[in-house]
């Protein structure tokens, strides 16, 4: 039988100053739960229903989850359609190498907003073998219940770090980093001499790339639409674009 002090733990999950202070957070489902398991992020607690139990056997590796009745397990769910099955997880204490983009291609986010367009730029880095996504203290954290669906299990594989972000840019920049930004009037990313290490920065969805930063940035480029409608999109989703961008960095840099 779940505890009232699970319960409350598990609930307390949607708030950044519990998660903090717990050290947890919470992931839903079979698939991403297995995958943060296998990818050795400590699993802390398993609840599951008694249906999903007697139907998963063969995912009994992850341990024997405490048994809640269909009913209290949609009180904990955060999901609008509840996979019966959830996990809280110990969150992996990483270090940042400050010299990354230096020696890598880093991300570095600049108060983005959204859960589901912070998951999915987890996810793209993932694909993309970028390790390292580095964040300003206002965007959204990644361990958001929200945030963690959306990244399918990216998160164990990459490390996401808040700094001071326009300290971190102007070290990144004296050290001799590159720092990429997207802005309209920018360089054709397509025919732009791209590195394969660098920073390139996302910027918020709504406002872009802040002043502060933008002065910082060493080289600015564009994704040119090709629409030739005089009411086209004037930009692209954050995580589109990124996806985008980061998809052009590697092919550029590609050696077979």
């Amino acid at each position: 039988m779940l505890s009232k002090n699970s319960v409350k733990i598990i609930n307390a999950m949607t708030r950044k100053k519990q998660r903090d202070t717990h050290g947890l957070f919470l992931a839903e489902g079979v698939k991403l739960i297995a995958d943060l398991y296998d990818s050795g992020l400590q699993l802390h607690l398993l609840v599951a229903t008694e249906q999903w139990f007697a139907e998963n056997k063969k995912y009994n590796r992850l341990g024997n989850p405490e048994i809640v009745t269909d009913n209290e397990f949609r009180k904990l769910s955060q999901l609008k359609t509840p996979q019966n099955v959830l996990a809280l997880f110990r969150m992996p204490n990483r270090q940042l190498n400050e010299k990354a983009g230096n020696e890598s291609l880093v991300l570095g986010l600049d108060g983005i907003q959204d859960p589901g367009n912070m998951g999915t730029i987890v996810r793209i880095a993932d694909w993309f073998g970028i390790r390292d996504v580095v964040c300003s203290i206002d965007t959204v954290d990644v361990f958001n219940p929200k945030v963690v669906q959306a990244t399918m299990g990216a998160i164990a594989r990459v490390g996401v770090y808040y700094v001071d972000f326009a300290q971190f840019c102007n070290s990144a920049k004296k050290s001799g980093a590159n720092l990429y930004g997207t802005f309209l009037n920018g360089e054709n990313i397509y025919t732009a001499n791209l590195s394969a290490n660098g920073i390139i920065i996302v910027g918020n969805e709504g406002n872009g790339i802040r002043p502060k930063i933008e002065s910082l940035i060493t080289k600015r480029i564009t994704i040119p639409s090709f629409s030739d409608e005089t009411n086209r999109l004037e930009s692209l989703n954050a995580a589109t674009a990124t996806a985008i961008v980061c998809s052009e960095f590697r092919r550029s840099t590609f050696r077979v």
